[in-house]
């Protein structure tokens, strides 16, 4: 009941909580209420020690308390090895039994390349399971709940679900519609230009502020630019952190004019770069393909590649989540055709003035009506540079 109430009729839930002294997302008082959060945080904190290094699979974590006592903790490290409930079982032993579990994704029901969570549940004995959200993977959604309810476990689903949900958004954007989660990173003055009048936009922002855009590359699946921010700046487009995975480096390059001694053929990364095009050029084709690039042909749009067919072939690849990083024709396509899920705009304490580069080219809206705004606003200090990171209001979308 809690959970078909909390999963279907949010509001009637938000309705008896506030009238009944009780509330559904975790079945008991508000103090209780109170305590279930702080053992779901808790959760959440493993959890955000897998992020970046279980694609496909979501980062997960769990905790298994008893007596009000964490006994056993874990999180998932990555695809292909146990899961975060099993981690935390191992560490909790026979204290598993009768005790209560959080765990931020509803716990797995299907055999994959490990067993399934909810069996190795039951099979500990466990007395009550708090998810925080519902597994999004349509094939699958509830069925581990509907196990673990079967077997006579109360289950509780809700419990900061929206911090559950904000920790893997890419992967339920990827599972539930097939195609990687956007996120927009931009690095500007104060005058909003990413380069001067001449192209020169090294450096923006400060060592602070690039570090962080290494930790980020190491988290996605993929970045992606336009073919004139490797002419312009020759990136290398990597993660230089220790121990951290560099993401497939994505190039749309709809003539081929990708430089043929650019750093990113050149690099001993083992990240593969693609090339998506329209061109049917085979000399040049041949040309890329022998210094390591993949070509991946695209469906045209204005003479362009189009982005939806690309970010189409690139989540049928598996890729999840996506770091778009320029330049300002590639940004601004992707704004007017609604692309971008998450925008990380990094301002640093510069004035360019004058006819510097914007980040978004092309034309924009002709009213401040029409304006593309963003929702749940967070900023942070990197130093002197300052980063707002926000999410698309769509309906306000004027495409």
């Amino acid at each position: 009941m809690f959970f078909e109430v909390n999963r279907f009729y949010p509001q009637l839930s938000a309705f008896i909580c506030g009238y009944k002294g009780f509330c559904l997302d975790s079945g008991v008082s508000p103090n209780m209420s109170e305590l279930h959060e702080k053992f779901m945080r808790r959760a959440l904190a493993q959890a955000r020690k897998g992020v970046g290094k279980t694609s496909p699979n979501p980062a997960v974590g769990c905790l298994i308390v008893r007596d009000g006592q964490i006994v056993g903790e874990g999180w998932h490290r990555k695809a292909g090895t146990p899961h975060a409930e099993v981690h935390a079982l191992a560490m909790a032993g026979e204290k598993a039994a009768g005790a209560d579990v959080y765990v931020t994704l509803e716990p797995c029901s299907h055999h994959g390349r490990t067993p399934p969570c909810a069996e190795a549940l039951i099979g500990a004995n466990v007395a009550r399971v708090f998810a925080g959200m519902v597994d999004p993977n349509p094939k699958v959604s509830g069925g581990g709940v509907r196990i673990l309810e079967e077997a006579g476990i109360q289950v509780v689903v809700g419990i900061l679900e929206r911090e559950c949900r904000a920790l893997n958004e890419a992967f339920v954007k990827h599972v539930t519609t097939g195609l990687p989660f956007v996120i927009l990173k931009s690095a500007l003055t104060l005058d909003g230009k990413i380069a001067t009048a001449m192209g020169d936009s090294k450096w923006v922002t400060n060592d602070k502020s690039r570090g962080y855009v290494h930790k980020l590359r190491a988290m996605v699946d993929a970045v992606l630019v336009g073919v004139g921010t490797v002419a312009a700046d020759d990136p290398q487009l990597t993660a230089r952190i220790p121990g951290g995975k560099d993401p497939l480096r994505v190039v749309v390059d709809s003539g081929l004019r990708f430089p043929r001694n650019a750093q990113m053929l050149r690099s001993q990364s083992p990240a593969g770069t693609l090339v998506a095009t329209v061109s049917r050029d085979g000399t040049a084709i041949h040309e890329l393909a022998s210094l390591g690039a993949e070509i991946l042909p695209c469906r045209e749009r204005d003479g362009r590649v189009d982005l939806r067919d690309l970010l189409a072939q690139l989540g049928a690849r598996g890729i999840q989540s996506l770091l778009l990083e320029g330049g300002g024709v590639l940004a601004g396509e992707a704004l007017r055709q609604g692309l971008v899920d998450k925008f990380l705009l990094f301002f640093a304490p510069k004035l360019v003035g004058g006819e510097g580069i914007a980040p978004f080219a092309g034309p924009g809206v002709a009213r401040m009506a029409d304006a593309f705004r963003l929702r749940d606003i967070t900023v942070t200090r990197f130093d002197d540079d300052i980063l707002v990171e926000g999410y698309p209001e769509r309906a306000c979308s004027p495409v």
